[in-house]
This record gives structure tokens, sequence and C-alpha cells, in this order.
């Protein structure tokens, strides 16, 4: 998103605001559960994700009208409805009843006790259906938050309006549309073990239901750091990967934030949706504008697109959109260094980055950027960067070479200084990362080495 304001440029000083203010959210007393023990050794001391996704899996949480199903590929589907409820759209004032259903997983203790913590998840609804995704952590002086929404989603948008939820804080932990971030990291406070909640929801009175196969989380405590150290070059690699530009579509489908600079996250996942062998069929860019090249761009910002942040860039929703094609995976973590993408990258795996930077500090950009998505395709002999990077005027133009220790560092980092000379956050290593539900064995090495399987 060159040029174009985040709500992540400004979250430091935001969390130093709030970490002063009180919230309207009190903490309870901590409940007494059991934590479960990490099922996936993080990548470094300072990442853990958990995800939730074999048939075991789904029998190990607390179903309430939920049932787990086996097969190819195990998931959660609403059984037996709780009950009804009315959720009136913020974003259309419609109020509508829905049968729902609720699935809790056991509490998990991650390796790391974190400071920030961002669930992704991979589901189908089909019409008539959408799901809710909570979170609830204990801290680490025994206290807990209440649960937080950490994402309204369907893969749809003729029922609900996608959307994340502002305003959500306890007066120790914030919700930053699609991340969970205590907000005084320097006091000590940690979240030391959490659980997530899933709602389905369906039309009353049909047989409908939401179709989950992965839920999880990635927590993480990256220290403040306005520099990382230099990795060394391991590999000589570039994957074929489709090549998109944002730039071409400025203008388009100001509904959905307008095009050009707002649409980096979807044009990159796209890009990898299609190298994978995945794309939307004509009967899906139906809706699209003749006139217009490269419809699906436009067709992956229209369903990724956050009704409550104004635009396409949510990361969950962005993972939950490429896994809504068939027998994709997708999450939303973090790498701790460029060694852990060129793992990924040998195995024949691409990854989508976040990072912000000045003009000077990425040679050869030509812009500057509070956010930005691109797509990381291999390495050169030299261990420079090959980036498909969608701010670019064409097609042609996407593909970059970017020097390895400029780019390492404005991924990396969490701290760093704007034009004006104001220091703001850094996205510290998130990245997404698409695979396939049935990967070769030595793209479930690389997944497992970087904590992710």
């Amino acid at each position: 998103m060159p040029g174009s304001a985040s709500r992540r440029t400004v979250l430091a000083a935001a969390l130093a605001a709030a970490a002063g203010t009180a919230g309207a959210v009190s903490a309870t007393a901590a409940e007494p559960v059991a934590a479960e023990a990490d099922s996936a050794a993080p990548a470094a001391a300072t990442v853990a994700n958990r995800f939730w996704s074999t048939f075991t899996d789904w029998r190990s949480g607390t179903a309430e009208g939920t049932r787990a199903v086996a097969g190819y590929r195990p998931g959660l589907v609403l059984e037996a409805p709780l009950g009804r409820t009315d959720y009136t759209d913020p974003h259309t004032g419609t109020t509508s009843a829905w049968e729902y259903a609720r699935w809790t997983s056991p509490e998990h203790a991650p390796a790391v006790p974190a400071t920030e913590v961002i669930a992704s998840w991979n589901a189908h609804t089909p019409a008539g259906t959408w799901l809710q995704v909570e979170l609830s952590g204990a801290y680490s002086d025994g206290t807990r938050t209440p649960w937080f929404v950490m994402g309204r989603w369907a893969s749809g948008d003729t029922d609900i309006k996608r959307t994340s939820v502002d305003d959500q804080t306890d007066g120790r932990s914030t919700v930053w549309t699609d991340t969970l971030a205590v907000d005084d990291p320097a006091s000590g406070l940690r979240l030391a073990s959490y659980r997530l909640r899933l709602t389905l929801h369906r039309r009353p009175g049909t047989a409908l239901t939401p179709t989950v196969w992965r839920l999880g989380a990635m927590a993480s405590d990256v220290p403040d750091r306005f520099t990382v150290p230099a990795s060394v070059p391991g590999l000589a690699r570039e994957l074929a990967v489709p090549r998109y530009s944002q730039n071409t579509h400025a203008g388009q489908y100001p509904e959905y934030d307008n095009g050009g600079e707002a649409w980096c996250s979807p044009t990159s996942s796209q890009m990898i949706v299609e190298y994978w062998g995945r794309a939307p069929s004509a009967a899906d860019l139906a809706w699209v504008n003749p006139d217009y090249a490269d419809p699906q761009v436009c067709h992956a910002a229209r369903f990724t697109y956050d009704h409550q942040y104004s635009g396409c860039g949510n990361w969950p929703f962005n993972a939950a959109y490429a896994a809504a094609y068939p027998d994709l995976n997708a999450v939303v973590t973090r790498l701790r260094s460029l060694t852990d993408l060129e793992t990924l990258i040998r195995a024949g795996i691409p990854a989508i980055t976040s990072q912000s930077f000045r003009a000077e500090e990425l040679t050869g950009a030509g812009y500057g950027t509070a956010g930005h998505l691109m797509t990381v395709i291999g390495f050169t002999p030299d261990g420079d960067v090959i980036a498909n990077d969608p701010a670019s005027p064409t097609n042609d133009a996407v593909r970059r070479v970017y020097r390895r220790r400029e780019w390492e560092n404005i991924w990396l980092r969490t701290k760093r200084y704007n034009a004006s000379g104001k220091v703001v956050s850094g996205t510290g290593g998130v990245c997404y990362l698409y695979f396939p539900d049935r990967p070769t064995p030595a793209q479930r090495k690389a997944l497992r080495a970087v904590g992710v399987l």
C-alpha cells in the first residue's frame, strides 16, 4: 500500500496511549483450566503457532451443537443449533435472525508468552451462513481477558458484510483490526495462554452449515528493534509465480477501496493462489466490468475486503480468501529471518510478506510506504531477494530484485523512523503462507521447520 495510511504505523503510539487509559471491559479472574502443550515447536523463541485441523483436534474442543467430520479434509460443521440470535449488521443496519452453534478450543499455552496474537482460519460458508472467531487469553498475572472478536467472516458478501470489530479493549490489551496486542509490553505483562471460540451461523430452519478446516493463532513476543542481524545467503532459486500489478487497477471499485495502492494484499494473494493452480471461474468473475484487465484481482479485492477497516489489508481475511479455493491451506504467521524464507522457497513455497519503509531504505523500489504486501518468489546467486512487487506500473514490471540486507531489515524490524522522523512500528516478520492440503514431503518438512505444521 505505498503511501497509504496503515493502522500499524500508529500502533506503537496508540499502544502507549492505551496503556494509560481505563478500558471499557474489566479483566476477570483466571479460570481453572488445563493448558494444552505446544504441538508444533516454534521456529524461534519469539514465535509459536498452534492450528487445529485434524479430526482429533476437532474432537478435543468443547462442542456446543457442532460436530467433527472425518475424511480427506477433517472439519467442523453445525449439527444442532444451540438457539437463535439476532445480528444487526453495522454496515447495512439490517437485523436478521440466525441459528448458531459453538466450538471452543482447549486452553493452549504457547511456548512463547505473547505480546501479540493473530488468529487465522480456513473455511467455507455457503450462502445463508457465516462464522465468528473470538479469542480469550489468560495473562501472566493470573487474570483473564474477555472474549475478543477477531473477525466476522463469510466466503461471500450477500448475508453479512465481512468485518473486523473496532474499540475492543480491557484496558490492558487491545484488538487492532486483526491483532490482539498487549498495551504495555514493557510492563512485563504477557498472554500466557489462550482459547479460540468459533461460532457457526445459518439461516433458521435450514440444514446449511459452514465447514471449518483449520483454526489457530500465531503468538509472538518479538523484541523492539530498529535493525536485525544479517543472515548468510544460502539459496539461489526462483519460483514461477504469476505477476499482477495493483496499479493497473487504480480507480476501480471505490466500494472496495478504489484499487491501486490499496490492493497490494489481494493482488499478492491472487498471485500465489494461481501459483498453486487455483483460480476463480468465469462465473465467479461475471460481476467484474469486462473492460478491466485481470478481473481475478478485482475478485480477490472484493472477497478480502474488511468493511470496518475499509480496506483489503486484513491479514486473516486474505488467508481465508486463499483457503476458500479447493485443497488450499493458509495461515498468518511470523518468520525469524530470510533463512526461513529460503527454507520455504527451496521447497517451492512462496510467501507474502508485510513491510513498511521510506523510499531511500529500499533501493530500486521507487516509493515509500506505511504498509505494503509483496510476494517473495526467490533469491539470486548473491542472496538478494526476488519479489513480485504489485506496486509496479505494469504486470511485466512486477518482478523486482531487492538488496538482501535492506529488504531483510525493513521486513523484520519492529521499530522504524518515518519520513517525519517519528518512531513508528514495523511488522516484525509477518507473512501469509499458502500451501496445498497434501504438501510434498519436502514442503511438509519446510513448513515444520518454520513452525507452521
